[in-house]
């Protein structure tokens, strides 16, 4: 088979995967722009990671996603790690070279960040502090790329105080870090408010931040997209504040490896969301 013929193969990697919404996201940009290539769940465990990726290549793969438990993981096995990837300490896109070399780099942030310019177009992040929750993979990507665009302060509250800390540690001064039982005190005058963390979402604990001191200006946006509206986007909608979904960030995330794979930069709009919210 010569390369002119080879039909470009893409997937997402993770353990469990079933669950995943972006072979439907994938598939429909590959439908919609009249592409040849196909786009697959693959259920790796950890142990099988290394050989996984050796393979891949070898049978088609052009790249593809990474996810749960193996973000962080595979910024040991790439060989070439992206600056914004190498600061997150994970990754979620792979590219697989033709000179054999794997490229690694993670778009969370800039996915993150395009869903809340597409979604709240008047958000302005240097318009005061922001209140972020959690303390995982995806909260570096956020905590990296609200920096990046000029927030003026962090307020982090984790679970954990450790984990916070640690980022702290790693993203500097304008963080802030505050204990759990805080994490309701530290929204006054908050201009952005972000959930990175599980609470709220289908078969997690609830999410029970107190959200009286919540400012109406903010914009509150969550991570969790299952359900699409969580009781913190409720509650703040309730309260006067723009929210954003975080489908959104889902979408937006997969677009750069998209275009990196199958030669076509898709665009993120109703259209994309309604196919994969469809059951």
């Amino acid at each position: 088979m010569t390369e002119l013929t080879r039909i470009p193969l893409a997937g997402v990697i993770g353990s469990p995967i079933a669950h995943s919404r972006s072979p439907a996201l994938h598939g429909y940009w590959l439908r919609r722009y009249g592409l040849k290539g196909f786009y697959i769940p693959m259920e790796v465990a950890q142990a099988d990671l290394r050989d996984a990726l050796a393979m891949l290549p070898r049978l088609g793969f052009v790249g593809c996603n990474v996810t749960i438990p193996h973000k962080e993981s595979v910024i040991g096995l790439a060989d070439i790690v992206t600056d914004r990837a190498a600061l997150i300490g994970a990754a979620n896109t792979l590219i697989f070279r033709k000179d054999g070399k794997i490229h690694a780099d993670n778009t969370d942030g800039a996915g993150f960040i395009a869903n809340l310019r597409q979604n709240a177009p008047d958000w302005v992040p240097q318009a005061g502090p922001a209140v972020v929750w959690g303390a995982g993979g995806a909260c570096r990507a956020v905590i990296a790329a609200l920096i990046e665009v000029g927030v003026p302060e962090i307020r982090l509250a984790n679970r954990s105080r450790a984990r916070a800390d640690a980022l702290r540690s790693d993203f500097g001064a304008k963080i802030t870090v505050h204990d759990w039982v805080q994490a309701g005190n530290i929204l006054e005058d908050a201009m952005t408010v972000v959930n990175t963390t599980s609470l709220g979402m289908v078969g997690k604990p609830d999410f029970r931040v107190p959200l009286d001191a919540l400012n109406p200006k903010a914009v509150v946006t969550d991570l969790v997209y299952t359900p699409l509206k969580t009781r913190l986007l409720i509650e703040a909608e309730q309260a006067g504040c723009r929210v954003v979904d975080g489908l959104g960030m889902l979408l937006h995330q997969a677009a750069p490896g998209f275009e990196r794979w199958f030669g076509v930069r898709p665009e993120v709009d109703d259209a994309t969301r309604a196919a994969v919210l469809q059951p």
